[in-house]
């Protein structure tokens, strides 16, 4: 018989630990990434100087750029630098900002990226998708998904606790993303990918019946996990469709309604528990509910410093964000009078799973 197979771009290295950076050398001539160390470390401005101190002694042949990252033009000023030398691979290490600056920059001229997450704010650390600010807009560009991720406990557990529950958040919205996504293809035909689902979701429910708190090393390598199996079910699917539905156009129409409001993974962590009410999953809804709760993340508008008002005012905007995308929100196309009845039920709905 036949053996019908697919390949998977999938990293070729995968650690979350203690001591990431400082051994980083060392994975990198395992793994056949670089054996001599001539690669490009992109750093922050914030905790640049410290992490270059301890990847320093077995990377020696490496050279260093600081970048204020997370901008078109910091990534393309990048990748202008990076033509005069040629390097096994660029190494992005720090936060969201600076590796998506480093996964653009490499793209751009065909090197391999390497991701050493600090914090674990978004599922950036392993997605095919760069997330950078261009002519005073945010837009999301496709790279190549990087070839290793390695995730530094001791940075993210030293880091802003917000960081860290915002990664939550983005995480666990991918259960609402794939049951926007399994929506689209039962009302609409849309082709979906059961393996994308299969891992975006798995990620998910870990976390979201784990036990711990941010502080615990187990809770947070599930987390990393989560963030990782996320980034590499949209590479599977070839779009970001098992990590963004409707809870995603609802944080970008904040985004654009009220600029500043919160973090990202914090309005989609809320954007996701009111879809998932509008689901009509009961069940899921409540294991979502005490999930963010208990990890301090929003459960109501006024969490993120909203008014109901305006929250259903971006519900309504919502569907605008994404016109390519069908969610619940597009499948329901509530006007502004309904969503605030929906609204006013699924907060009296809080008060009885919350106590």
């Amino acid at each position: 018989m036949p053996l019908l197979a697919r390949t998977v771009a999938t990293p070729l290295a995968i650690e979350v630990r203690r001591g990431a950076v400082a051994n980083l050398g060392e994975l990198l001539a395992d793994r056949r990434i670089s054996a001599g160390g001539d690669v490009a470390v992109v750093v922050g401005p914030g905790q640049g100087e410290k992490i270059v101190e301890l990847c320093r002694p077995t990377l020696g042949s490496a050279d260093v750029f600081t970048v204020a990252g997370g901008s078109v033009d910091s990534a393309t000023e990048l990748g202008d630098r990076l033509r005069h030398r040629h390097y096994d691979a660029v190494v992005g290490i720090g936060g969201g900002r600076t590796i998506d600056t480093a996964k653009y920059a490499a793209t751009r001229y065909g090197i391999p990226m390497v991701t050493v997450a600090t914090s674990l704010a978004n599922d950036g650390i392993a997605s095919p998708v760069a997330s950078l600010t261009h002519d005073g807009g945010k837009g999301s560009y496709g790279v190549h998904i990087p070839i290793a991720v390695l995730v530094d406990l001791d940075f993210v557990e030293h880091g802003p606790d917000r960081q860290t529950q915002a990664g939550i958040g983005d995480a666990v919205s991918n259960l609402n993303a794939c049951a926007d996504w399994e929506l689209a293809h039962e009302l609409r035909g849309e082709p979906i990918d059961g393996l994308a689902v299969t891992l975006a979701r798995t990620g998910a429910e870990a976390l979201l019946n784990h036990p711990g708190k941010i502080t615990d090393d187990t809770f947070l390598t599930t987390l990393a996990e989560a963030l990782i199996l996320g980034g590499i079910a949209m590479s599977i699917s070839g779009s970001s469709r098992p990590a963004s539905g409707g809870d995603h156009e609802i944080s970008h129409a904040i985004d654009h309604l009220w600029p500043g409001t919160s973090a990202h993974g914090e309005q989609v962590g809320l954007g996701a528990l009111f879809c998932t009410w509008l689901h009509g999953d009961r069940d899921r809804f409540g294991q979502l509910a005490r999930c963010l709760h208990r990890h301090g993340l929003a459960t109501r508008p006024a969490d993120l410093g909203l008014t109901d008002e305006q929250f259903v005012e971006a519900v309504h905007f919502a569907p605008r964000t994404r016109p390519d995308r069908y969610t619940i929100l597009e499948h329901l196309a509530l006007s502004a009078d309904e969503l605030r009845a929906r609204l006013g039920d699924c907060l009296d709905a809080l008060g009885e799973h919350l106590g």
